[in-house]
């Protein structure tokens, strides 16, 4: 069975390339039928927090990314990693290492001077008497010949020479393991058989492979994604607009819609832009994710996320942008319908707040700025207006008979529509970009309408 993990850090929040990973390793395991794990690898306790560790919950579950094992957490497992480093040292597979910072600098310092890489350099593998008042670290023992080779199901056929590889600390001078060790440790336990992460990690892999091979356990498959880029071919960060997962949830995306673009970064299928989540399923294979860098483009973002508002059901779209009409002080369950509000509105915006910014004005009264009144609430429009909201008084309220109204007010008067259209506008939404004013006196009603139009003409004579 496949078994795929996500297993990252909480050393801060999740953010657009941890999304990416996990859903790749995610729909990896869902197309293949098999287990998807999350592990949260915790074991820099200086860095890791609780408060992390709960934003990476929240957003695997906004996200959508259920996994079926886990959370695991690394300082839970102190006791299994020291059995294996334990095992290792019995049998001669790593060792304690007494060498003082300094004597290791001055070493480096020396092979620098000789032209050569600085390295570790095995003089602890042969010694057998520990340093007195020295905590050793412990170093796996790498292999001095040979060469790994990793079948990279994503960079192809990667072979590393072992000489380049010096012996790795796998245990702290304080007997705490190192995440290199960690990791190798927890993908045998947890039986992983395809590691899908960042190609930052692809250094690490030799090392990890030597040691399950140490181990006897099974080596899993690897497939290390490229990196996601700035606009400007720079790593990734805040100044290109990426931000973590619940930064975009807070500003109104759709989980769905950043799925779908986080997806297309590195991977596609054809030409297809826009597609749901088992469509992604069914299409994703690792051989279809590029070599290549992606490049984060925050502009693309958000026209995805307004193509899955348009299309998103209205209903559903009023629960989602709740949270954001009531922080804008608006109650949809005082008011006109608001599944009818967000169907009119929904094809005008990118994201929900900006859905609940535009529905404002049909559940509270805006005042428009006083350079709009001058310019629209005119003496000469006055009059029109006036004998306007008596013959709304009697009408039957529908768009259609609203319609039908205002073209016969604009052909007596021998007005332009927009001549009458925009001060009903900025009295009745305090705005000048709305839909058709026809609509949105329909949905605002007639009772609240009048009322507006009458407020404004009452307080504002000419």
């Amino acid at each position: 069975m496949v078994r795929t993990r996500f297993a990252p850090s909480p050393t801060g929040y999740l953010h657009i390339g941890g999304a990416r990973t996990a859903l790749f390793a995610w729909a990896f395991a869902r197309k293949h039928g098999g287990s998807f794990i999350l592990r949260i690898e915790d074991t820099d306790l200086e860095r890791s927090t609780q408060e992390s560790v709960q934003a990476i919950l929240d957003s695997m579950a906004w996200l959508g990314l259920d996994y079926d094992e886990g959370p695991f957490y690394q300082t839970q497992r102190m006791a299994r990693y020291r059995e294996v480093i334990q095992k290792l040292l019995d049998e001669g597979k790593a060792y304690h290492c007494y060498c003082s910072k300094e004597e290791l600098d001055a070493m480096r310092e020396t092979q620098r001077a000789c032209g050569l890489k600085p390295r570790y350099d095995g003089r602890c593998r042969h010694r057998t008497a520990p340093v007195p008042g020295v905590n050793p670290v412990v170093r796996f023992k790498n292999p001095l010949d040979g060469e790994v080779i990793i079948d990279d199901l994503v960079k192809g056929r990667v072979v590393v020479s072992n000489a380049e590889l010096d012996d790795l600390i796998i245990a702290r001078a304080d007997g705490t393991p190192t995440y290199n060790f960690c990791v190798v440790v927890d993908d045998w336990d947890m039986a992983m058989t395809h590691v899908i992460r960042g190609d930052d990690h692809l250094n690490n892999t030799p090392r990890q492979i030597n040691i399950l091979k140490a181990l006897g356990a099974p080596i899993p498959q690897y497939a290390h994604v490229p990196m996601i880029l700035g606009h400007d071919g720079e790593r990734l960060s805040k100044r290109h607009g990426a931000v973590s997962v619940t930064q975009y949830r807070d500003e109104g995306y759709l989980p769905e819609a950043l799925l779908n673009y986080l997806a297309r970064l590195s991977w596609a299928h054809g030409d297809d832009e826009i597609f749901t989540m088992d469509q992604f399923i069914e299409w994703f294979d690792l051989k279809d994710i590029s070599k290549s860098p992606a490049k984060f483009d925050p502009e693309k973002l958000t026209w995805v996320n307004a193509q899955y508002i348009k299309a998103t059901d209205s209903a559903r779209l009023v629960q989602l942008a709740r949270p954001f009409m009531a922080a804008d002080c608006c109650d949809p369950s005082h008011g006109p319908d608001p599944v009818k509000v967000l169907d009119l509105l929904k094809a005008r915006v990118n994201t929900l707040q900006e859905l609940a910014d535009a529905a404002v004005y049909f559940y509270r009264q805006l005042e428009p700025h006083a350079e709009l009144r001058a310019r629209y609430l005119t003496a000469e429009i006055r009059p029109v207006l006036e004998e306007l909201a008596c013959k709304l008084e009697a009408i039957e309220w529908n768009r259609d008979a609203i319609n039908r109204l205002l073209k016969d007010a604009v052909a007596a008067h021998k007005l332009k529509l927009p001549q009458l259209a925009m001060p009903l506008r900025v009295m009745i939404t305090g705005e000048t970009q709305t839909p058709s004013i026809d609509a949105v006196m329909e949905l605002v009603g007639r009772e609240e309408s009048l009322r507006r139009i009458r407020d404004h003409l009452g307080r504002y004579p000419t």
